[in-house]
């Protein structure tokens, strides 16, 4: 027995994805624990928490509204993987790593919402 969010490709991703943006701000600098660490965590797990509860909803409007969410949330992380950049808690390789992912992970997320009705 499973939900059906589970099945989804975006929903598994977007947990992968957010998996790796938590192994990675394992190496963030301590004083950034409660500000970029945390958000960007935060930001990186509302991706699959908005498909999912989204998916649950009873009509495809909602579940489009919380796709719309999990895409915004998925911009506000590769906004926080810039600013890791920028201050050099992250290498440019993980960034353009994390980068490619989160742009695949978005045109599969949009071309997801679009085919909702």
């Amino acid at each position: 027995m499973k939900f059906k969010f589970e099945d989804l490709i975006i929903w598994n991703n977007a947990m992968d994805f957010a998996e790796e943006v938590f192994l990675l701000t394992k190496k963030f600098p301590e004083d950034e624990r409660n500000n970029l660490t945390s958000q960007i965590r935060r930001a990186s797990d509302s991706i699959a928490l908005n498909i999912s509860e989204g998916s649950i909803g009873q009509t495809n409007p909602e579940f489009k509204r919380f796709m719309g969410y999990s895409i915004r949330s998925l911009a506000e992380t590769i906004t926080y993987l810039h600013k890791a950049r920028r201050r050099d808690y992250i290498s440019e390789n993980d960034f353009n790593k994390l980068y490619e992912e989160s742009y695949n992970l978005m045109n599969m997320m949009i071309a997801f919402k679009n085919r909702i009705n």
